[in-house]
């Protein structure tokens, strides 16, 4: 009787034995799901999306001007994957949009811009353009903007882009216009007590322009003009006109041009001896300059942007920070490529136009009234203040002069300007 008592206990503790472990196992594969977390600690839900939002953006990636587009180029395709990995635009719908830029080549020729504006307008329907490496480009295709109504940030230099501002209601622009940059020319001719200079230009809307600004700085400045001549993009002999210019009187020359045919004049300045200083306008404000000139490049002086001499800002510049920033990326980007002012227009146009998708979405008309009001907007070109007035909104504070010394810009402070070169 007592073996079998024993027995019975025994089986009754295997069995209690079992049932613990089976009981054990199934709390610990109890699925995730079931424990729920408190309703402060989950993760937020995620942010609803969009319809991508469009840039158009045509640049002279090829053609004389290609050294100017190709920064523009990078710098946008740069903007663009800096959007798009932060989680695209949040618009005014609270939407995430993915950016989307439509990109043509214009070849530095008018009639394809104008082929390639209405293309995107038409094809593409994009609500705003980007572009318009060259003055020549921007210039001719402001017809089929303005009939299109939509707005228009070009990257060229000329005045008459933008004004009258009445006929050129749906155009802005980023780059320093002509007449800030000749009033910096004039402030160093006078310094050093220069009153008779020669003028020589590259005869297309950028040159023309150049010029005309220059001609109006050096009648308010007493400053007497003994030659003035053009030449064609194109050409590659300058010595004709340089003979004259040595025997014209002159005690300085000012160029107005960029790097394809700024830097053969140089060269040619060099060659022949000429020993007045020549003084560029900001169209040769990139490296390319300095590579196609070589040694001819040395001492020549321009007024620029001061993406060129960031680092030698006070740290109060109100762009300085935006300035260290740009330079850090366009140069890991590019892996290694010397940023560019060209390309520091790109990236104010780019940001303007993605604060404006932000503001108010693809609507033409309320992108156009967006970026007529933008203030204190700190990019690479200036801090902007845009009006119905002015829809280019800095001037000659955004600008220093520089002068090339052994292949790289050195800053040139007013007080110093007696002294050089």
């Amino acid at each position: 009787m007592k073996r079998s008592k024993l027995l019975s206990f025994l089986v009754i503790l295997i069995i209690s034995a079992l049932l613990i472990t089976g009981c054990s196992g199934a709390a610990t594969e109890a699925p995730a799901a079931e424990v729920q977390a408190p309703a402060d600690e989950q993760a937020p839900a995620a942010e609803a999306q969009g319809e991508p939002y469009k840039i158009g953006v045509f640049f002279s990636m090829t053609g004389p001007a290609s050294s100017l587009g190709i920064p523009e180029r990078d710098t946008a395709n740069m903007v663009v994957e800096e959007v798009n990995a932060a989680g695209g635009i949040k618009g005014p719908d609270g939407q995430m949009h993915p950016l989307e830029i439509v990109m043509e080549d214009d070849q530095s020729d008018t009639d394809k811009g104008v082929l390639i504006v209405k293309k995107l307008i038409e094809e593409e329907k994009v609500p705003i353009l980007v572009g318009g490496t060259s003055s020549g480009v921007s210039m001719a295709v402001i017809d089929t903007i303005t009939e299109a109504k939509v707005p228009f940030i070009s990257n060229a230099a000329s005045g008459a882009i933008i004004q009258p501002v009445e006929e050129r209601y749906w155009i802005f622009k980023t780059p320093q216009m002509n007449v800030p940059v000749s009033q910096v020319q004039g402030d160093w001719l006078k310094a050093n007590g220069f009153t008779k200079v020669a003028s020589f230009g590259v005869n297309n809307g950028f040159g023309a322009d150049s010029m005309q600004a220059f001609k109006q700085v050096a009648a308010d400045e007493g400053i007497e003009i003994v030659w003035e001549g053009t030449f064609e993009a194109s050409d590659t002999d300058f010595s004709a006109q340089l003979t004259q210019i040595a025997g014209s009187g002159a005690q300085a020359l000012v160029a107005h041009a960029t790097p394809a045919e700024g830097a053969p004049l140089t060269v040619q300045f060099r060659d022949l001896g000429l020993e007045m200083p020549i003084i560029h306008n900001h169209g040769i404000g990139n490296q390319a300059f300095i590579d196609l000139a070589g040694e001819a490049a040395e001492g020549v002086l321009f007024p620029i942007g001061k993406l060129m001499v960031a680092e030698d800002l006070p740290t109060d510049d109100p762009q300085k920070d935006v300035l260290m920033q740009y330079i850090a990326d366009y140069t890991e980007y590019t892996g290694g490529s010397t940023p560019s002012t060209f390309g520091g227009h790109a990236w104010d146009s780019m940001q303007m136009a993605i604060m404006a998708l932000e503001a108010v979405g693809p609507d033409p008309a309320a992108i156009r009234d967006y970026l007529e009001g933008i203030q204190n907007f700190a990019g690479i070109s200036g801090v902007f203040n845009l009006s119905p007035q002015d829809h280019n909104g800095i001037g000659k504070e955004t600008l220093v002069l520089v002068q090339i010394k052994n292949g790289t810009w050195e800053y040139v402070p007013p007080e110093k300007y007696s002294e050089v070169p």
